[in-house]
């Protein structure tokens, strides 16, 4: 948001901040929150890339194609783990990984 518009608004008497200041999340809870999201970002597009759908990944994880929907989502019922995992399974290095963890710490 400009600082024209923020201004304005806070002049206005509303309160500007981030999604992690409205939901008064504390650092660490933000880098993991960040974690999940850039993970099944990634895992959305290697699919993608792959031309996997949604179901052939999950028969490849022995899952269900509405649990990898909720790991593309960032549901809160998935873990780091299930997100490593698929993107492990799908072809993802550990240099992905790494690459994708560090971009989630910068974020």
């Amino acid at each position: 948001m400009d600082e024209k518009k923020r201004k304005k608004l806070e002049a206005k008497g509303w309160k500007v901040g981030s999604a992690y200041d409205f939901l008064g999340l504390n650092e660490e809870e933000a880098a993991y929150v960040e974690l999940k999201l850039v993970l099944s970002d990634a895992l959305t597009r290697l699919r993608k890339q792959k031309n996997l759908t949604q179901k052939q990944l999950a028969e490849l994880l022995g899952s269900s194609q509405s649990r990898v929907a909720k790991a593309e989502a960032a549901d809160k019922s998935v873990t780091l783990d299930l997100l490593i995992r698929s993107l492990l399974a799908i072809g993802a290095s550990n240099r992905d990984l790494a690459k994708w963890i560090s971009a989630s710490a910068t974020a």
